[in-house]
This record gives structure tokens, C-alpha cells and sequence, in this order.
């Protein structure tokens, strides 16, 4: 039966994100509407019998195991292709400007209605502050993956605006899993501040050995000649995803946060990252990954729709598009950025995809959230996501493109390099 299930969760995945790949939206989002689709809301409703007995308890227990093999896979290759500016240029400040706002307005105004939503939705035992940090931080998340896959498709990799977007969309992640590790962290543990304080040393320890020691290491080892065509460091990697992923997993922080660490302590060589697409992303894009977003659907529920679920879903969007716009809009003019490229860089930070998805389940998984939140949560992914592409056609019939986009020659900052895949894979 798991074969089956596999087979039937890989191909509507595939499916529904070749539709909408034709409709002009990354495949990625199809991936993700399909797993909400395969949940209870949509299929479990249309065909309760069918949808039981495909997804029975032994069923979705096999599809965890190998939804969390494929978000550890997946955090490792996002850690291993980010690329960081060496040198500081005009671009890159505004960059590192704009992701600021773009995470301090959206962080703030997620915070502030916070308490209300704790008030109705928050499980039994759940921190309040790590609840108010864990909406903040999912109100401050932008897709930079999937905006990278974006700004590919639309040619706009080569634009002042879509490399000041990349830019801040990339330190925005980095902030968010600094805060996703702090709302681990916190969570349960507001009042014992001891323990608290010593799993922080025991992070700052193991992120300090990762960056000062293994590194290093590894540049060294990993340089030899014809080290990379070894079976062995595809054996060392995967041995380095799975001990980093428990070392955090055992400090109380997410095992994603370890698998990330040791995907950003790897050389930045383009080679070792063409190894790691072939042999490990592929086979994480195209088979684990539709199993995570089927469990992730599977976590959602249809009573999310009713009495004040309806409002708070309705609060979420406005608030969630709001304060990611408009701060990042503000950032940008703030820097001298036409309106045009403001509300253009704007409407590119909203899009929240797969990394706001892994956001959400980690919150779910930790139990700060419960089931009604979290389908609002995810709906609010899907739709900011949904809204990037048509928001875009809108800039470019409303403003001539011509007049605030530049080369990629003069608006990238030097070193930085857009996590794009020679195959064309969706990342």
C-alpha cells in the first residue's frame, strides 16, 4: 500500500504542477495546492472512504518518515547553494536595508495581533512569547527559492530590482531561522531561564565549531583531487545532515535548523554543488518533498472555516500582504527606489512558498500551533505565493520596466550568485 500511496502523492504532485507551470506559476506551487487538496478539506470530503483507506494511521506514519527525509535533504541544499556578497556594493546595502524593514514591519505586525490569536488558538501548555515570536517570525518569511525560480522565469535575474530583491529575500530566511531556533528555544521554557540560557550556549557552541572548525576541514578534504567523483562524500554528507539534524533536534531546536547549518558550512565550489543536485535534490524534489506537502495537507482541517475561523483567516491575509508590501515597498523608497521599483520589490517579498510551509510545520510539529491555525496559515502561504506572478503582470502594464531596471553588471553585488539549477529543476 505504500508503493501505491507514493506513486499516487508523486503523480498529483507532478500533475497539478505542470498545470500550473503552464499558467505561469512555479511548479513548486502547484506541488504545494496539491497537497492541500490530498487533505482532508478537499478529498476527504469528496471521497471520505477513498481518502481513509489511502491514508489510514500506518499509511501517514510511513509518509512521515520520509516527508522528514525530505526536508532535511531539501534545508541541506538550500544551505549548500546559498551564495553570500563578498564585498559590500551600493546594491547590497539597499538590499540588506530593505530586508530589514521587510522582516521588522512584518514581524511587528504579526506580533501585535499575536495575543489575540493566542487567546483562541494556542495548544495546551504553549509558551505565550514563543507563540508571539513563532507569528512574528511566520508573518516575516519570504520564499527566496521560489522567488529565485521566479525572477528566472520572468528575466528579471538581470535586473537592479530582482537582484535587490534576491538579496533581501536571502537575509530574510537567514533571520527567520534565527528566529525559528529562538522560538524553539523559548517555547515552554519562558520561565526557566537557565535552561534556556545553556541550550542558546550549546547553539552558539555548535555554530561557532561549524563555521571555525569544520569548515575548514572540509574545504581542505573536499579539495583534493578527484575527492568529489568518491562515493564516499555523498556518504559523509548524508552523515553530516543526519548528525547535525539530531545534534539540534536534541538542543530543542528543529532537526531542519542542523540540516541547514551544515548545508552553509560547505565550500562555496560549483562543482560540489552540481554533485549535490544530481544525487541528492532530484531525488528529494521529486519523490520526498510531494510527501511532505501531502502530510502537510493531511494536518489541515475544514473546521478552520467555521464560527471565527472564517475572520481570522480573512485578519491573516490582510494583514500577512499588508505588512510585507508596504515594508518592503517603505525599505526600498527609503533608499532612493523609484515607486515603481518600491511596489515592484514589494510584491516580490510577498511570496512566501515552500520556506513559510516548513515554517508552519515546524510550529505545528512543536505543538504552538494546533490544526485550524495552521490551515489558515497554509491557505495565506499559498494565496501571497499565488499573488506574486499577476501582481508582477499588473507592475509591468501599469510602469515602463525601462526606465528603474539595470544590468546584472552593475546591480549585483560581487559573489552573489542566484540558486538557480542548470536542469531547470523547481527549487
Amino acid at each position: 500500500m505504500l508503493l501505491i500511496q507514493i506513486l499516487f502523492v508523486m503523480l498529483s504532485a507532478k500533475l497539478l504542477g505542470a498545470v500550473f507551470n503552464r499558467l505561469g506559476q512555479p511548479q513548486v506551487v502547484g506541488e504545494m495546492v496539491a497537497g492541500f487538496l490530498l487533505g482532508p478539506v478537499i478529498l476527504g470530503q469528496l471521497v471520505p472512504a477513498f481518502h481513509q483507506q489511502l491514508f489510514d494511521s500506518n499509511a501517514i506514519t510511513q509518509l512521515k518518515v520520509l516527508s522528514e527525509l525530505g526536508i532535511l535533504l531539501f534545508m541541506f541544499v538550500i544551505g549548500a547553494e546559498f551564495r553570500f556578497p563578498l564585498k559590500q556594493s551600493k546594491t547590497g546595502v539597499k538590499a540588506l536595508f530593505i530586508g530589514a524593514f521587510s522582516i521588522v514591519i512584518p514581524f511587528s505586525l504579526g506580533a501585535a495581533i499575536a495575543p489575540w490569536l493566542f487567546e483562541h488558538f494556542a495548544m495546551p501548555g504553549t509558551s505565550r512569547l514563543g507563540f508571539i515570536l513563532f507569528i512574528g517570525t511566520v508573518f516575516s518569511v519570504t520564499a527566496f527559492p521560489v522567488l529565485a525560480r521566479i525572477l528566472k522565469e520572468r528575466g528579471m535575474l538581470t535586473t537592479q530590482v530582482g537582484a535587490i530583491a534576491l538579496l533581501a529575500a536571502a537575509m530574510s530566511d537567514v533571520v527567520a531561522w534565527m528566529l525559528i531556533a529562538a522560538v524553539a528555544m523559548v517555547n515552554g521554557h519562558d520561565s526557566n531561564w537557565i535552561a534556556l540560557v545553556v541550550r542558546g550556549a550549546c547553539l552558539v557552541l555548535l555554530v561557532a565549531f561549524t563555521f571555525l572548525i569544520l569548515r575548514p576541514l572540509l574545504a581542505r578534504w573536499l579539495a583534493a583531487e578527484g575527492r568529489l567523483a568518491q562515493p564516499m562524500v555523498l556518504v559523509l554528507l548524508l552523515a553530516g545532515v543526519l548528525i547535525y539534524g539530531s545534534v539540534t533536534h536534541a538542543l530543542q531546536v528543529h532537526a531542519v535548523f542542523g540540516a541547514f547549518l551544515f548545508g552553509l558550512c560547505l565550500p562555496r565550489e560549483q562543482r560540489l554543488l552540481d554533485m549535490i543536485i544530481e544525487r541528492l535534490e532530484h531525488v528529494s524534489l521529486i519523490i520526498l518533498m510531494p510527501c511532505f506537502f501531502t502530510l502537510a495537507g493531511l494536518s489541515t482541517t475544514s473546521s478552520a472555516f467555521t464560527g471565527l475561523g472564517i475572520w481570522v483567516l480573512v485578519v491573516i491575509l490582510l494583514v500577512a500582504v499588508f505588512a510585507k508590501v508596504a515594508g518592503s515597498a517603505l525599505g526600498a523608497r527609503l533608499v532612493g527606489c523609484s515607486w515603481p521599483t518600491s511596489l515592484t520589490v514589494g510584491a516580490l517579498m510577498n511570496t512566501r512558498g515552500l520556506m513559510e510551509l516548513v515554517v508552519l510545520k515546524i510550529g505545528l510539529d512543536m505543538g504552538i500551533i494546533g490544526a485550524e491555525l495552521f490551515t489558515a496559515l497554509v491557505i495565506m502561504t499559498i494565496v501571497t505565493t499565488l499573488m506574486t506572478g499577476p501582481l508582477m503582470s499588473l507592475q509591468n502594464r501599469k510602469f515602463s520596466p525601462r526606465g528603474h531596471l539595470v544590468s546584472l553588471e552593475h546591480a549585483v553585488p560581487n559573489g552573489f550568485v542566484a540558486p538557480t539549477d542548470n536542469n531547470g529543476m523547481e527549487r
